[in-house]
């Protein structure tokens, strides 16, 4: 998605999200049990991130990353936020 997620919208896929933008609605990536799916944002600001299955909402993502580029993985069962360059 080349420009900002709104409040309220939906992004999914079966395999990775890059939102070249801020992010503030709801990516869900790894449709169909893609644990190696990834979200990439510009701007992390979302209320929900989800990969295969397994999500974190706004409250509970890293605020470090926060308003940031950020890449969301699964690693196990939790999600991991990494900042980006």
């Amino acid at each position: 998605m080349l420009g900002a997620g709104s409040a309220g919208a939906e992004v999914t896929a079966g395999g990775s999200v890059h939102i070249y933008g801020a992010l503030r609605g709801r990516a869900i990536a790894g449709i169909g049990g893609n644990a190696d799916a990834r979200i990439f944002t510009r701007s992390l600001a979302a209320e929900l991130v989800a990969i295969d299955g397994f999500y974190a909402t706004a409250e509970e993502m890293d605020a470090k990353c926060t308003d940031k580029p950020t890449q969301v993985l699964l690693t196990g069962e939790t999600l991991a936020f990494k900042p980006l360059p």
